[in-house]
């Protein structure tokens, strides 16, 4: 168990935690939430004993191993990759070296044999003698292949070196986990086993992620940081986020009567408790959420951006995008080839491939960044498109202009100061905000900046290369129901896998063999045996 007593940290005037009391109980996963710079990580960062706090204190039931998803990419570059998930449990890790250290002395002493005897009896209790092979193990579920295994970490790319790292956290079976971001640079497939891995987990487990379905699929209760205060609620994030809209839409209506409130409220938790069965924690997640007291529903302090994209200029005709046998390389790989496609009107497609490369590359070719490529393509002559780049430094690179004259630029016809502080009044830049540098924004600001372009130009057809970087759960979950309302056609990318679930109503694979196109959702695409044998004969052919 973890015990947090009187918790304070304050920074200068600016507090971010006071007097915060909390527990966490073994056998559940909470997912810690909050706006950005909340103090989510820092909260993290107090429970590892990284920071520490300005009052208050954190103990830990005596004995309990924690281990912590490192987020120093390079601490370990000088280590085999095996190593370095090896010395997530330290204890065992010093075992193994001492182990190996007296046996590889030349003058090998009777008193050398005696602790070389112990430490083989501790190495037989730690399990050691499978540590290597269950580390191994957990490399390879993460993705990381057995010619990798031995190399020094510095050799591996950035996005293997986040697996290693998490392989590290997790070996060994830790009493305590704590993830913060832990599916960043995942693959669908490696994050479906750390669902699974953590679903079934014994210990405690907190979670810090932008990931909306990860923390559905594995968080018991929500830690919701807001106000300089930390609650605790049952159940996962999507109860906690419709619940407190529940209440906020109650406590706005104050002509309701009270028992109407409540029998709502029943109903509600009736309707989300027999939808739990889908999750893998179905069992323990429903018995909590029966045993929900309505008093802990509490409104959400939350401030969502406005991302609304429904002002069309002109309606789009009949014809939208004809692609033919489109091919694209890229210093001698090919990314993909034989794209053949028609996109209907309406159409919101999830276009997805093994290799991002490709899907940035595919997006470069269609608003006509790159011009290097095989094969045709062509607009419909009422197409108006906008598109969301996956980096977009180049529209405030070399830029001192405050955001009103940004996205004045951008506004074909209305000028006006007024108009355009609506647009960005509606991203949550209001007041002095609005004078703002746009070169000094941070990756979420500037993100809600391309969202207010994007609805200025009021365009019928719409291209997202991972919209969701960079932004917080509220813009993304507001930036979900935009594209969800949106009456034109969509073509997206996005790890964000609610998303693309409850956006898509067709998923098409690009790969170095062709293309997979399913009128299907993508939770049904990803499950489809059909699929998987497309798939692997598909990208076979290099």
């Amino acid at each position: 168990m973890i015990t947090v007593s009187n918790l304070s940290l304050r920074y200068g005037k600016r507090t971010l935690f006071e007097e915060v009391n909390l527990k966490f109980i073994r056998g559940n996963c909470y997912g810690v939430i909050g706006a950005n710079g909340a103090g989510k990580s820092t909260f993290m960062k107090i429970l590892s004993g990284e920071i520490d706090p300005t009052s208050g204190s954190v103990s830990f039931t005596p004995g309990e191993r924690m281990a912590v998803l490192n987020q120093n990419h390079y601490a370990f570059d000088e280590f085999s990759v095996i190593e370095t998930v090896l010395k997530g449990h330290a204890e065992l890790y010093s075992v193994m070296k001492e182990k190996d250290e007296l046996y590889a002395k030349e003058d090998f002493t009777e008193k050398d044999g005696e602790r070389a005897g112990d430490l083989e009896n501790i190495f037989a209790e730690m399990d050691g003698w499978n540590a290597e092979n269950n580390a191994a193990t957990m490399l390879s579920n993460l993705g990381i292949k057995e010619d990798l295994h031995y190399k020094l970490l510095k050799e591996l790319d950035g996005n293997q070196k986040v697996r290693v790292l998490l392989a590290q956290a997790l070996f060994g079976k830790p009493d305590i986990l704590l993830l913060d971001e832990p599916t960043n640079d995942l693959d669908i497939h490696t994050i479906s086993w750390l669902e699974d891995f953590l679903a079934g987990y014994e210990g405690i487990i907190l979670v810090v992620s932008h990931d909306r379905h990860f923390l559905d699929t594995v968080c018991t209760h929500v830690v919701d940081i807001d106000f300089g205060k930390m609650t605790i609620y049952t159940g996962n994030y999507t109860f906690w986020y419709e619940s407190s809209q529940l209440a906020l839409r109650q406590r706005s209506d104050q002509n309701k009567k009270l028992e109407d409130k409540v029998k709502e409220l029943q109903d509600f938790i009736r309707r989300f408790s027999a939808n739990a069965s889908k999750s893998k924690q179905a069992t323990s997640r429903k018995k909590a959420l029966d045993k929900i007291n309505l008093d802990e529903i509490q409104p959400s302090n939350r401030k969502y951006p406005a991302i609304l994209f429904n002002h069309q200029g002109r309606e789009a005709g009949d014809q939208i995008l004809q692609i033919e046998n489109l091919q694209k390389e890229l210093n001698g790989e090919l990314l993909f080839s034989n794209i053949n496609l028609l996109v209907n009107k309406g159409d919101k497609i999830a276009i997805l491939s093994e290799n991002s490369l490709a899907t940035t590359a595919f997006y470069h070719i269609l608003t006509g960044n790159d011009a290097d490529y095989k094969g045709t393509f062509k607009w419909g002559v009422t197409i108006n498109t906008a598109s969301i780049p996956n980096d977009n430094s180049d529209f405030f690179a070399g830029k001192d202009s405050n955001l009103i004259d940004w996205l004045r630029e951008y506004s074909a016809a209305e000028k006006d100061e007024q108009f355009i502080r609506s647009f960005l009044g509606r991203m949550l830049f209001s007041g002095e905000e609005v004078l703002k540098k746009s070169s000094v924004l941070s990756g979420g600001e500037k993100m809600r900046c391309m969202f207010s372009r994007m609805m200025l130009q009021q365009a019928n057809l719409l291209l997202f290369d991972e919209p969701t970087n960079h932004l917080d759960l509220e813009s993304i979950t507001a930036l979900n129901n935009g594209m969800k309302d949106f009456r034109g056609t969509i073509l997206f990318t996005s790890r964000d896998h609610e998303l693309t679930e409850t956006v898509a109503n067709r998923v098409i694979e690009l790969t170095p063999g062709g293309i997979i196109d399913k009128l299907m959702t993508y939770d049904e695409y990803i499950n489809s045996e059909v699929v998987k044998r497309q798939r692997d004969e598909l990208y076979s052919v290099v």
